[in-house]
């Protein structure tokens, strides 16, 4: 059976991405295409579990999701949050769809990990650490072929994958048309989810987004009252050049000259110097960074140390 769906005509048509998803069901899982989804849905104690382990993303998850489905549910699509290992611990979906959402899984406790269901938005986005859209004949197993799934990871405050953002559809779209939006709608709710998770987990500590970045993960570290860097996200982990994202926790001293509560000129040389930090001391990148000109961050550094550039 995999090897047929492998040489079929659908083959031809799949995105390099779909098509990589394929080969790991293939060859590395041993999913047969015609397999059944599996019956078994966390009971309510082990979903409480899941969500507990989700920690301050469950917290403030609620105003996301529900701006989220907003958006999509004019679509007849239903919105899913996903824990990091494909359990989906929370839904937001119009009553209608409940009996079909049900029966096709798309409800809290269902299991999405690519391992056991095949290519799909949630598992497969997990995988791939990047946006995801599924239409109909791109699912591996030929019992999901009737749903439309977009997915994107997004990341907690640690810069580690906290999870999937979903948004599937139980009804009939040939064109796919409408999926085709749904990735930017899913990655500004990944930024924003982030953004919110940050602020929460770095809440007594001063924040700074350093420019908007790209991607799903937005640049923002977290300072003490010292100035030293107690928090990064993913993008700005990145930037620092930190690879191991298993690691945590980020401390370093950005080079504090004042002591006590900083004034304005100290915070924004703080800004600055976080920048350059960033970006290894180069002007210019460390200007996009800032959203500024090269000229108007020459002018910003000369005015808080008129000295250095005498």
């Amino acid at each position: 059976m995999n090897s047929i769906a492998l040489s079929s005509g659908v083959w031809s048509s799949l995105s390099p991405l779909i098509r990589t998803s394929w080969r790991r069901c293939a060859d590395d899982y041993g999913i047969a295409t015609d397999s059944m989804l599996s019956k078994d849905i966390l009971c309510s104690a082990e979903l409480r579990q899941a969500r507990e382990r989700m920690g301050v993303t469950m917290k403030i998850a609620d105003p996301e999701l529900d701006r989220l489905h907003g958006i999509v549910s004019t679509l007849d699509y239903n919105v899913l949050l996903a824990d990091p290992a494909g359990i989906v611990v929370a839904r937001r979906g119009a009553p209608p769809f409940e009996k079909g959402c049900r029966r096709w899984h798309l409800w809290p406790g269902a299991n999405w990990a690519e391992t056991m269901a095949g290519t799909n938005g949630i598992g497969t986005c997990l995988v791939e650490g990047q946006p995801v859209t599924v239409h109909r004949d791109e699912h591996w197993c030929t019992e999901l072929r009737y749903l439309t799934c977009s997915a994107v990871p997004f990341y907690g405050p640690n810069g580690c994958v906290a999870g999937a953002l979903d948004a599937s559809s139980i009804r009939s779209d040939p064109s796919g048309r409408a999926a085709l939006m749904m990735e930017a709608v899913l990655i500004d709710a990944a930024r924003r989810l982030e953004r919110r998770s940050f602020l929460e987990a770095f809440r007594n500590k001063t924040v700074l987004l350093l420019g908007e970045g790209q991607g799903i993960s937005l640049p923002m570290i977290a300072l003490d009252d010292t100035r030293i860097v107690v928090g990064a996200t993913y993008a700005a982990r990145t930037m620092l050049g930190i690879d191991n994202t298993d690691v945590a926790s980020v401390c370093f001293d950005l080079g504090a000259r004042a002591t006590g509560v900083p004034d304005f000129q100290e915070a924004e040389r703080a800004v600055i110097e976080g920048a350059l930090a960033m970006a290894q001391g180069k002007i210019a990148p460390a200007a996009r960074l800032l959203g500024v000109s090269r000229s108007t961050l020459y002018r910003k550094l000369k005015a808080l140390d008129p000295a250095s550039s005498a």
